[in-house]
Parts: structure tokens; C-alpha cells; sequence
């Protein structure tokens, strides 16, 4: 005889099996819903042209159902999160941003080449040549525009002139019904030709100028069509598309007069006397942004020395912070020494406060003219360096701070090695007569320093990519003369990066995501390198 469930009088192994056949109907409606969501964002990425990530959201939709609904794939269910993830934050940023690098993608050359097109038809000008002098007047039914034909002073083109004179059809007044100014932004205004001279109380030229802003939000259209916009405080002159599409993809430039051809190779629309219309479209360019990088001396000059700075910068900020921290550690490990715990945490202290906080208060006390360091340095020996402006102390300020931020953390990495050494090796070594300096340098420093070498090595890697430091500290300054790109002496190959992304004024992102490129597989290179050298010597 078996025991049932009290409450619902049913067995409790059938009870069982009910809650898991739910928990595996509502694990599978879980998926569905899932999959049916980056379904829907595939569509909505490709409708707006975005065929990489529909592509990634397909392939993740399609992997989820997969592995979600093959009894084979089970136990691959429990590690797929972290593979979506990884797909997602790092393996698809990777693979685009090395895209990017073959294209002229920046801020000229940014949106799709239909895009650039329809804005391009869309651009109006105004035809000079058929201004309107204008009145407002104030009548018992509100307010009225009068508008008067003038000789137009300015340089018309000929088709404008031509097409403004058809839609005028000879009129020259018009008038407007009753209008208000208040909801006048972007307002189409019907106006008709005028027989007589205006009538009722003209309005002021300061009346005028108060409502400006509601009369260059107006939109005024003759009976044939041609739209009248405000071209000064007292003219309405007409405005005409500019563009005009033909047959065979060129664009011809009705103010100008000129045909615009659209080059593939350099993703923008060339006039016949080779100038090129803004905004661009990408278009993939090959190897040039990296040809750029070794090639063109204002980029070769400013990179190859940050590239040997950034290597500099790693190499000598682990080899400090390794230095101190190690020393401090052998101290501590010292029996005559008293209040131990007392010196551990004010020595790790450093490592407990954001780094963000800690440089910035670095920063005001690097100050040139009221920093505590230039104080004490001209109280005592009478000089105030200008660390932010020289570029070898700017260098020198960035390695002493980011000593004092990383020996903490290579502090407690020499504590816990050392203590996992066994006390005989010191105890034979003091029968040999071997002291302090002689243990920390023939036992403690090469027992440690196998076990420290991959974190050495991340620790390189880190600091080659030290980007908070730099942009908080520095900025990358003082600045590279004769670089044709944002870049400065104390500029690591991350921070060169961001600037020419987002501070220089075209906005390179191509050049930008060839040099993360190159930073990625350098970071790479040297990570696999020293991980087997350091293989081979264990």
C-alpha cells in the first residue's frame, strides 16, 4: 500500500510526475516565448537594414530551439547561457568591429546609399530670382500676409527661374486667409492671388521681428503648388527641390547646375569637377586602413610611438607594482615584526577605495601650481615640474600612480604564495647562514614567481588596455605635433583609439577599429606566447 497526497487524495509518485510534466510544459513555453522574441527582432533588424545583428539573433534563436527541443542536446542546455553570452558581448563586438576595419565607415560615411540618396532629394533651395516682399495686417478677421512681387538680387539658375514663373503664373500679390501665429510651426498655408493693395493696420517692424520665429515656421503654397518660405524680416522667397533623380542613378544639381555620379569605390556622390556631396555611405575599402597606419607618416610617426609607450607602460607597471608588492610581502612575513595585521590592512587599503577616486585625487595633487607634490618639491629643493605638460614626467606621473593602485593587489598574491612555502627550506637555509636578503632572493622570490606568471601575465594585459587611467589622469596629453589624428604622448593604444573614434572631428571609425584590431591579436599573441614559454619552463 502506498501513501497519498493529504490534499488532493492523489499518490504522491503520480503527484510527482503532474509537477513535472507543468515544469516541462512551462520550460518549453519559456523557449517558444524566447525564440518567437529574436524572431521578431530579426524582422525588425533587417526591415531597418541591419543584416548583421538580424543574422546574430537568427543564429541564436535557432541554436536556442535546438538545444532546447533535441533530447541528444540536453546536457548542453546548462552551458548555453554562457555561450549566448559570449557569443553575444564579445565573439559578435569582436567580428564587427573587425568588419568595421575594412570599410570607410565614420561620420561623412555613415548611412546606407539609399539613404543618402532620399536625403539628398529631399533638400530644398530657395530661388532668389521670385522674391516676395511681405506685410502682416491685423483686420476684423484676424491676421493677414500680404506678398508682393520684387526683382529678385540674387544669382537665380535658369530651370528655377523658369519652374518659379510657371507656379506664379504671372500673379504678383498674393495673400493669405486669417492665420494664427501661435501653431504656425511647419504649417502648410494656402495663399491666393490678390487683386487689390493691402487692406486693414500694417504691423511694425518690431511687431514683425517678435514674430519671426512663427513666420520662418510657416509654409505658404501657391494655388500651382510652389511653396513660399521666409528668406528675411521682409521676404517669402520660393523653395525648390534641388535635386533631381535620372535613370541611370546620378543625381543632377538643379542650383548649381552640375550632375552628381555615385562612386562605389569611395561611397560618396561626385560632381563633374570631382568634389564630393556629404553624407557618404560605407563601402569596403580593403586592406587601406591598415596601409594607412604603417604608410601615411602622420599616422606611422604618432602610432609607432604609442605602440612602444603602451608596451613601456605595461612592461614597467608590472614590473613596479610586482617589485613593491613582493618586498612589502617578504616584510610582513617577518617574525620580529609587530601589529602585522595593523600594517596588512593599511597597506591594502589602497586597493578598498575606486580607482576612479584615487586618480582624481592624484590629478589635483600633481597640480603644477597648487598641488601638494610641486609644494613639498619647491619647499624643498626649490623647483615645481610640470607634470602635465612635459612629456616625460607626464609618463612618469602615470607609472607612480598606477604603482600605487596595483601593489596591493600583487601584495596579496606574494602573501598567500609565501605562506604556502614550507618553513624548512628557511630553517636549513639559517643553518647555512643565509639572512633575509639571501631567503627572499634564492627561496621565496623563485618558488613564487611560476605560480605568479599567469597573473603576471593578465596583469600585463590589463594595464596594455589601462583606459580609465589615462582618460581621467591625462587625456592622453600633452599632444603629438604633426599628427593628423587625435594623439598624445601619454595616449596607450586604447585611449589613441577612442579619441580617433570619438573626438576627432571625421570620426574615423574604420582607421579606429583597424588599430583595435591590431590590439586585439597583439593582446592575443603575447597572452599565448608567454602562457606556453611559461609552460615549457614548468
Amino acid at each position: 500500500m502506498y501513501t497519498t497526497n493529504a490534499s488532493r487524495g492523489l499518490p504522491r509518485h503520480r503527484s510527482r510526475h503532474v509537477a513535472e510534466r507543468y515544469t516541462r510544459w512551462a520550460m518549453r513555453g519559456l523557449v517558444a516565448a524566447l525564440v518567437l522574441t529574436l524572431m521578431w527582432l530579426v524582422l525588425a533588424f533587417h526591415l531597418n537594414g541591419q543584416w548583421m545583428f538580424a543574422l546574430l539573433f537568427l543564429v541564436l534563436g535557432a541554436s536556442l530551439a535546438v538545444v532546447f527541443t533535441k533530447r541528444t542536446l540536453m546536457s548542453h542546455r546548462y552551458i548555453f547561457p554562457a555561450v549566448a553570452g559570449l557569443g553575444v558581448f564579445v565573439i559578435f563586438p569582436l567580428l564587427y568591429t573587425i568588419g568595421i576595419s575594412f570599410s570607410n565607415y565614420s561620420s561623412s560615411n555613415l548611412l546606407s546609399e539609399d539613404r543618402v540618396r532620399g536625403q539628398l532629394l529631399a533638400r530644398t533651395y530657395q530661388e532668389e530670382s521670385a522674391t516676395f516682399g511681405f506685410q502682416l495686417h491685423a483686420t476684423e478677421e484676424g491676421l493677414h500676409i500680404y506678398l508682393e512681387r520684387e526683382d529678385g538680387d540674387g544669382e537665380a539658375t535658369q530651370e528655377g527661374e523658369a519652374e518659379a514663373e510657371a507656379a506664379l503664373q504671372g500673379a504678383s500679390r498674393f495673400v493669405t486667409g486669417p492665420i494664427s501665429l501661435q501653431d504656425a510651426a511647419h504649417r502648410l498655408v494656402q495663399i491666393h492671388p490678390a487683386d487689390e493693395v493691402a487692406t486693414g493696420e500694417s504691423l511694425s517692424m518690431r511687431e514683425v521681428i517678435a514674430a519671426r520665429d512663427a513666420l520662418q515656421g510657416l509654409r505658404l503654397v501657391t494655388p500651382a503648388g510652389l511653396e513660399l518660405r521666409m528668406a528675411g524680416l521682409r521676404h517669402f522667397a520660393p523653395m525648390l527641390e534641388r535635386f533631381e533623380a535620372r535613370e541611370d542613378g546620378s543625381l543632377f544639381d538643379r542650383r548649381d547646375d552640375r550632375v552628381l555620379t555615385p562612386d562605389r569605390e569611395t561611397g560618396f556622390f561626385v560632381s563633374d569637377d570631382g568634389q564630393r556631396i556629404t553624407p557618404g555611405w560605407p563601402v569596403a575599402v580593403g586592406l587601406d586602413n591598415y596601409t594607412r597606419i604603417f604608410a601615411d607618416p602622420d599616422i606611422r610617426g604618432p602610432f609607432m610611438q604609442i605602440f612602444v609607450w603602451t608596451f613601456a607602460f605595461a612592461g614597467l607597471t608590472v614590473l613596479f607594482t610586482l617589485t613593491v608588492g613582493f618586498a612589502l610581502a617578504s616584510l610582513l612575513q617577518w617574525d620580529q615584526l609587530r601589529g602585522k595585521a595593523i600594517y596588512r590592512t593599511l597597506l591594502i587599503l589602497p586597493y578598498a577605495v575606486p580607482a576612479f577616486i584615487s586618480i582624481l585625487i592624484f590629478k589635483g595633487m600633481f597640480n603644477q601650481h597648487f598641488g601638494e607634490v610641486n609644494m613639498i618639491l619647491d619647499s624643498l629643493f626649490g623647483i615645481r615640474p610640470e607634470w602635465f605638460t612635459d612629456p616625460w614626467l607626464a609618463r612618469a606621473m602615470l607609472l607612480i600612480v598606477n604603482t600605487w593602485l596595483g601593489y596591493p593587489y600583487m601584495l596579496l598574491l606574494c602573501m598567500g604564495l609565501i605562506q604556502s612555502i614550507p618553513s624548512d627550506l628557511y630553517e636549513a637555509s639559517a643553518v647555512d647562514g643565509g639572512g633575509p636578503l639571501t631567503n627572499m632572493l634564492t627561496i621565496t622570490l623563485p618558488l613564487i614567481i611560476k605560480p605568479l606568471t599567469p597573473l603576471l601575465i593578465a596583469a600585463f594585459a590589463f594595464n596594455f588596455n589601462n583606459f580609465v587611467l589615462i582618460a581621467l589622469l591625462t587625456g592622453g596629453n600633452p599632444d603629438i605635433l604633426g599628427a593628423s589624428t587625435p594623439a598624445g604622448t601619454t595616449d596607450l593604444l586604447v585611449s589613441y583609439t577612442y579619441r580617433i573614434a570619438f573626438q576627432d572631428a571625421g570620426q574615423d571609425f574604420g582607421l579606429a577599429a583597424a588599430i583595435a584590431t591590431l590590439i586585439f591579436l597583439l593582446v592575443a599573441g603575447l597572452s599565448l606566447l608567454n602562457l606556453r614559454l611559461s609552460r615549457v619552463k614548468v
